[in-house]
């Protein structure tokens, strides 16, 4: 046996399945990884690339390059490969768990003391966390607009999106800029294909993707027909939906979640947003906000159950997505109608999230000069300074109350 074959059998001894290798790797980049995903994917290469050697550069590039290319939680996706890579089917929900639950009992314990804060300082305090709403907003549309939006192709998708979304407010009309994005994309976005890199090698067959992609479409379908059946189905249904279509990013969640829940009257704008603001502070991923949600809700059911509905629910799709392309995603990526709809899809997120931005995020916070003087002072330790987002979070909502209290 040559050298080469010998490196190849000792990678495949060395997948074996080992969940509690997993969890224990994971907890910690859940206890530690600040700032967001895009940070969370420097976080996973330093540890299980670099370090660790679960996986060579080339197919970390590749797998990044996929849970990008899905909707879903995109670091949270290549979490759940990387566990499913290591450990197998428990090896994946491992990873996930290790790397969601601190975030998730963190805001979970914040939901319960928010309604503790109703004297004047409690106030200030939720006022100063929606101002930092307003500062990660801005700085996720900027930022999503410099690389996802930046010829004058995918920014006319982007204006199309937001004049979409504010004639058809709601699900209906994000799911319909989303649609015209990508349908926009197949005439607009076909120059400039990224070149194919890498190569996945994961222990997933075409039979049990296509289980996986039937199972999404069941559910995506099904659980509006029996969401009127109890309560915790509507929950379950809502969160499942919004979970299905955030492209570009956790930030994306925002406009997607707050459409869910603020029509029927489940949470209120400004627990929505002091939730949101609250969820910068913490490690792990975004889309955790889903557990605050779950648990501040008026119906039930709420607290525990409620989060626990709201976690499962909203990473439950981009799951399924992910095991469904893993042995597919060889062939289909090389295709430029793909990479072409893709990119239109991302161009009108920015527009989804740039309206989101004004209705509910800005008309919200900034309601005096004082308020846009201090998030206009967030955006900029975010953009120019760039300060970890839990700092920021302390600093603007220690000013919020500062502002509450002198006028």
């Amino acid at each position: 046996m040559n050298e080469t074959a010998i490196e190849a059998a000792v990678r495949l001894d060395d997948r074996k399945a080992r969940p509690g290798e997993v969890f224990t790797t994971f907890l910690k980049l859940g206890l530690t990884s600040f700032g967001g995903p895009i940070a969370h994917l420097g976080y996973f290469r330093d540890e299980l690339v670099t370090r660790r050697k679960w996986i060579d550069e080339a197919g970390y590039a590749d797998l990044v390059a996929l849970c990008q290319f899905l909707p879903g939680p995109a670091s949270s996706q290549v979490g759940f490969a990387l566990g499913l890579f290591r450990g197998g089917p428990l090896g994946a929900f491992a990873a996930w768990a290790a790397f969601t639950l601190p975030s998730a009992i963190l805001l979970l314990l914040f939901a319960y003391g928010a309604a503790a804060f109703d004297g004047p300082v409690g106030g200030a305090l939720i006022h100063g966390l929606k101002i930092v709403a307003v500062a990660v907003v801005a700085q996720a549309v900027w930022g999503m607009a410099r690389n996802l939006a930046p010829d004058r192709e995918r920014a006319s998708i982007a204006l199309t999106a937001v004049v979409i979304v504010v004639f058809a407010a709601g699900s209906i009309g994000q799911i319909a800029a989303i649609v015209v994005g990508g349908l926009a994309g197949l005439w607009l976005c076909r120059e400039g294909a990224a070149p194919a890199i890498g190569h996945l090698q994961f222990r997933v067959s075409k039979p049990v993707g296509l289980l996986a992609l039937a199972v999404f479409f069941l559910l995506l379908f099904l659980l509006p027909l029996v969401a009127g059946a109890a309560q915790g189905m509507a929950l379950f249904d809502s969160f499942y939906r919004a979970g299905s279509l955030v492209f570009g990013g956790g930030h994306v969640v925002l406009p997607l979640l707050q459409a869910e829940v603020a029509p029927p009257g489940w949470v209120s704008d400004n627990i929505f947003l002091a939730g949101y603001g609250a969820a910068q502070a913490v490690p792990g991923p975004l889309f955790t906000f889903a557990a605050y949600l779950g648990a501040v809700m008026g119906p039930e059911p709420n607290g525990i159950a409620g989060a626990a509905i709201g976690l499962v629910a909203v990473f439950l799709p981009g799951f399924l997505l992910l095991v469904a392309a893993l042995p597919f995603w060889d062939a289909f990526r090389t295709r430029p109608v793909a990479q072409a709809a893709m990119r239109g899809a991302n161009a009108a997120v920015v527009g989804i999230l740039g309206a989101a931005l004004y209705d509910p995020v800005w008309r919200s916070a900034i309601l005096t000069p004082y308020d846009f003087a201090l998030g206009l002072a967030g955006f900029i330790l975010l953009t120019v300074w760039k300060a970890p987002p839990w700092i920021v979070v302390v600093l603007i909502a220690a000013g919020g109350v500062t502002l509450g209290l002198l006028y």
